[in-house]
């Protein structure tokens, strides 16, 4: 939670500083706010339409506090689609070979997913993990990082016990745990079974042998749902463009204890009517401000992840090929002027869940994620035109890599009657020999190359997330690079 602690300490000095700025008195004053309206000053008094100012700075309130809290409320999305299908908390885990049908931002088919909610608020939790190639996290409310387990955790794969601890927690502390501290009380965890040999079975299977406990009672398990074949959406795309989003928050804020590292974000909340314990009822114009809030800070956010002016994006250049995360090897967007705001808008829009190995850019570790929006002109992507993808052949992976297409509305993976959304190395092409492999993405396929096309929708935009799991020294040096995606006339 230390990067809200610093966006919030950011936030307070801008505000003191901008207290310090003084008009002549003399002098009628007047200033143009980005709203366009025009506040007058006689006398050094505010004049005219003064409502307006103040409608102004609850509508400014409101678009920052949406993206310092878009977070937690995506992470409520997650929550409750799997409550929807029966996965609750603290009861169960949903295990699945996730595929179109799961509406989720940038979820994969690469490898089966175990997802559980677990809530701290009676005690702490316990996670056992078997040895194997699991990789796993703990995120909390906040989507903020708190360990990893697994083969990027701290026991390499090798398996071990993990203890989770809510807010305030005051009791022992026994030994032999991996511990992790939360600052809320409901927490995701997400675990991947790597598919050795691309046994997708296996890898669901082993799943299962995970375990689930409150500290102390080791007999208590909870049950495993699979939800490979369960239509589900855990997005807040239902929520994030009008005023559900802020009941959402409303929710959230009455739930989880307050956080006193960041108390800027929650007086934002306050000034819009939103306090723990309180009654939240806005009256119609606060609505109406509240939905336009919530639509604008969307699209900027939309515009961080899609059109972003800034340099560093850009995996190559000579390539049209992006960084998905903006901030190497942080979990919180940590840089040395404090948290990269640009950079967390532009991965919490179109993707879920933080880790440092999900960001990391160090040989053989982790994975990297490049995103794909635009062809080799330079023009996005189009559900209705055919394009070919050159990849040079070996990938250098330890593991495996793929190509997955998403929707660029839902930024889930793509649905159409094919029913696939990914191209991958344990399976599609894992028979691939040669220099290169050409993909294929668009309306139909392509003659003889079926096994290697996606089917698009006219009409759509998509986008494209490349990864490589395990990288090797080629894709840090330059010397191997994907192709660009070609329209084929």
């Amino acid at each position: 939670m230390r990067y809200f602690h610093r966006i919030s300490l950011i936030l307070t000095i801008g505000i003191l500083a901008m207290s310090l700025i003084a008009c002549e008195p003399p002098k009628p004053v007047t200033t143009a706010p980005s709203s366009g309206a025009s506040y007058t000053f006689e006398r050094g008094y505010p004049s005219g339409d003064v409502q307006k100012a103040n409608d102004d700075n609850a509508f400014s309130r409101a678009v920052q506090a949406y993206h310092f809290w878009y977070p937690t409320v995506s992470n409520e999305g997650i929550f409750q689609g799997f409550r929807d299908v029966g996965v609750r908390d603290n009861e169960a885990i949903g295990v699945a070979n996730a595929g179109p049908r799961q509406v989720a931002f940038t979820a994969n088919a690469d490898t089966p997913y175990g997802v559980a909610v677990l809530d701290l608020s009676q005690g702490p939790w316990v996670i056992e993990m078997p040895p194997g190639p699991f990789i796993g996290l703990v995120d909390d409310h906040n989507q903020s990082w708190i360990l990893d387990m697994g083969i990027p955790g701290p026991n390499a794969g090798k398996g071990g016990k993990h203890l989770i601890v809510g807010p305030g927690y005051k009791g022992p502390i026994p030994s032999g745990y991996q511990v992790g501290h939360s600052d809320t009380n409901k927490l995701l965890v997400a675990v991947r079974a790597l598919p050795v040999g691309g046994d997708v079975a296996k890898a669901n299977a082993a799943l299962r042998f995970i375990k689930f406990h409150p500290l102390g009672q080791d007999t208590k398990s909870i049950k495993y749902v699979d939800t490979s074949q369960m239509k589900m959406d855990s997005t807040c795309l239902r929520w994030e463009d009008n005023f559900q989003f802020w009941q959402v928050l409303k929710k959230i804020v009455d739930e989880e204890p307050v956080d006193l590292k960041f108390p800027i974000m929650y007086s934002y909340l306050a000034t819009l009517g939103i306090e723990k314990g309180k009654a939240f009822n806005p009256d119609d114009k606060m609505k109406s401000l509240l939905e336009r809030a919530a639509k604008t800070a969307r699209d900027q956010m939309l515009v961080s992840a899609f059109a972003s002016n800034r340099p560093d994006k850009m995996a190559w250049p000579d390539r049209k090929w992006e960084w998905a995360g903006l901030v190497p090897n942080q979990a919180a967007f940590e840089t040395a002027m404090g948290p990269d705001i640009e950079a967390r808008d532009r991965w919490f829009i179109q993707a879920i869940v933080t880790s440092p190995a999900m960001f990391r850019r160090t040989e053989g570790a982790g994975s990297l994620y490049w995103l794909g929006v635009r062809d080799s002109s330079g023009a996005y992507l189009d559900g209705g035109k055919s394009y070919k993808l050159t990849v040079p052949l070996p990938v250098p992976d330890k593991l495996f890599w793929s190509v997955t297409l998403y929707d660029t509305v839902t930024r889930s993976m793509i649905q159409t009657d094919q029913d696939k959304s990914a191209l991958r190395s344990l399976f599609e092409l894992k028979d691939k020999t040669g220099s290169s492999v050409d993909l294929y993405f668009g309306p139909t396929a392509p003659p003889s190359h079926e096994n290697e096309w996606i089917k698009t929708t006219p009409g759509k935009g998509w986008f494209a997330y490349f990864r490589i799991y395990g990288p090797e020294p080629p894709t840090f040096n330059g010397s191997w690079k994907p192709g660009d995606f070609e329209e084929v006339k």
